[in-house]
């Protein structure tokens, strides 16, 4: 005598295997939208939508880099807590101008940008106060009053070891 053992079949919405199949390309889809949602509602501050207009900018800009170096401009920053101070120099001796302006570009974070306005304080000298005491990495360009010129460098901050700002373009 044959002895049959009979095995219940759970109904195919018991089923493991199907469930696991099936929620990879459900996580997919889900993570899919939630990816489309980000781009479209966040905006990438390091992409331009007028790139035709920066684009014919970049002969004015290369023009002041010339400017820079054929005025012999060289310049040196000395961030120190809320309180910048300013040297630059023409052809090795003092420079004066009314006014400096410095950009403060921070890489990634555009709303962490500052634009600082120096007053003389000495001869060659220049003096600026920060609301804010300022950390890690920045791009700083420096221009006169009539905007005719630009000193640029860079600074991890904070440091305090003067930074140099020099003619982008020395050629």
């Amino acid at each position: 005598m044959s002895e049959h053992v009979t095995e219940t079949i759970a109904p195919w919405y018991r089923q493991f295997w199907l469930w696991f199949l099936l929620s990879i390309p459900g996580i997919t889809i889900v993570l899919c939208i939630g990816m489309i949602y980000v781009a479209v509602v966040t905006k990438d501050p390091l992409v331009t939508d007028d790139y035709s207009k920066e684009g014919l900018g970049i002969n004015l800009e290369l023009a002041r880099d010339r400017a820079a170096a054929d005025f012999k401009l060289g310049s040196t920053v000395i961030f120190s807590g809320n309180t910048i101070t300013l040297e630059i120099e023409k052809a090795g001796r003092p420079a004066s101008f009314d006014y400096l302006i410095l950009d403060l570009s921070h890489p990634t974070l555009a709303d962490r940008d500052r634009r600082i306005q120096f007053q003389p304080v000495g001869d060659g000298l220049y003096e600026a106060k920060l609301p804010v005491k300022l950390d890690g990495r920045w791009y700083m360009e420096l221009r006169g009053p009539e905007n005719n010129w630009r000193l640029k460098g860079e600074a991890i901050l904070p440091s305090d070891k003067p930074q140099v700002l020099a003619a982008a373009h020395q050629g």
